[in-house]
């Protein structure tokens, strides 16, 4: 067996799919690139499996026999920060915001090549890990009464620390360090998700939203201006 080039000795991955030929597509293709993995066939159980397997990323069905892939969406973010992808049926543009909403990092449809799988599996663990940063940019940056540690992943809100996704993270990062600059869709999604995700612009939506929501203060001027057709700003000052 050898080692995956990106995946680091024993990232596991924790499946949450009902059907057993894609379970088996989908543990076959990792086991032999050196992941871990665990299955829940159902749904149950499901967070105390991630206290406990601590999994480096997650691959779950919406359309599951006993619980709302939805519902345990929200219920995975609100107990972890692991890579989410959602594998699903479901091909409304709707459901993609929606799960997008609840946490979720990626969403793919089914029927998928194993490839793409596995690069999205491979987009995710990159953002889940710090990336390195040159030595011009200052590893904390202030920006209003945020501060940001670039090393340490972490966000001072007002002095009290502010839970992000590491994909909030990624795409805060590239703000920060572009303070002041328009940084189109096509830029956020190729830097943040990775090639391959330039014309998935409601990613970048809906992530930027989420931002304005745990990042802005009622009444208070905006961080991230958005210019119409062409992207987004971050404060300068």
């Amino acid at each position: 067996m050898s080692r995956w080039p990106g995946v680091e000795l024993h990232t596991k991955a924790l499946i949450i799919e009902d059907d057993p030929n894609i379970v088996d597509l989908i543990r076959s293709n990792l086991i032999v690139r050196g992941f871990d993995t665990s299955v829940s066939v159902d749904g149950k159980r499901v967070i105390e499996l991630i206290a406990t397997e601590n999994p480096d990323i997650v691959l779950l069905d919406l359309m599951l026999p006993e619980v709302d892939g939805f519902e345990l969406c929200y219920q995975i973010r609100e107990h972890s920060s692991v890579g989410i992808i959602v594998i699903s049926a479901r091909r409304g543009e709707r459901d993609k915001v929606t799960v997008l909403n609840a946490g979720a990092d990626d969403y793919i449809t089914k029927p998928f090549s194993i490839e793409e799988l596995l690069a999205r599996i491979t987009a995710t663990l990159r953002r889940t890990r710090p990336p390195k940063f040159e030595e011009s940019t200052p590893a904390i940056i202030q920006a209003r009464d945020l501060t940001i540690d670039l090393e340490k992943q972490q966000v001072i809100k007002g002095g009290k620390e502010v839970y992000l996704t590491p994909t909030e993270f990624s795409l805060l990062r590239e703000f920060v360090i572009n303070r002041g600059k328009l940084l189109t869709h096509a830029y956020l999604l190729r830097r943040v998700w990775g090639h391959g995700y330039e014309t998935e612009t409601e990613y970048v939506r809906v992530y930027v939203r989420r931002l304005r929501t745990k990042l802005e203060s009622e009444g208070s001027p905006l961080l991230i201006t958005t210019q119409p057709r062409a992207g987004y700003r971050f404060v300068s000052d």
